[in-house]
């Protein structure tokens, strides 16, 4: 599972968000790493290799823009996403056909 980072003293301000943003400061605890202040991103929180690139339901995204597109795509591995450039009556056809092939939309 992916470490959330957090922003500094995003429980201070209301205005600040929990989306990580990078701590500048020249007395910045946070920066420093300073041993009892949230962590920062470093290379040691890399994901393994072969979870890389993948969405968060383990499978690999494939974009499919029609209905043609469904038929190279692997149901055990991948999982599609209907392009936001699709209308209404072919949205409706890629995914009754992708519910008849089995395979995942992760953007229904």
């Amino acid at each position: 599972m992916k470490k959330k980072f957090i922003r500094q003293e995003h429980h201070r301000y209301k205005k600040l968000k929990k989306k990580w943003r990078k701590p500048k400061g020249r007395h910045s605890k946070m920066r420093l790493k300073i041993r009892g202040k949230p962590k920062s991103p470093s290379i040691g929180y890399r994901g393994k290799k072969s979870e890389r690139g993948l969405h968060p339901s383990g499978y690999v995204e494939v974009l499919v823009e029609n209905v043609s597109q469904l038929s190279k795509v692997k149901k055990d591995k991948e999982a599609i996403r209907i392009s936001g450039r699709v209308g209404r009556k072919k949205r409706e056809l890629i995914i009754e056909k992708a519910q008849e092939l089995g395979i995942k939309i992760l953007n229904r």
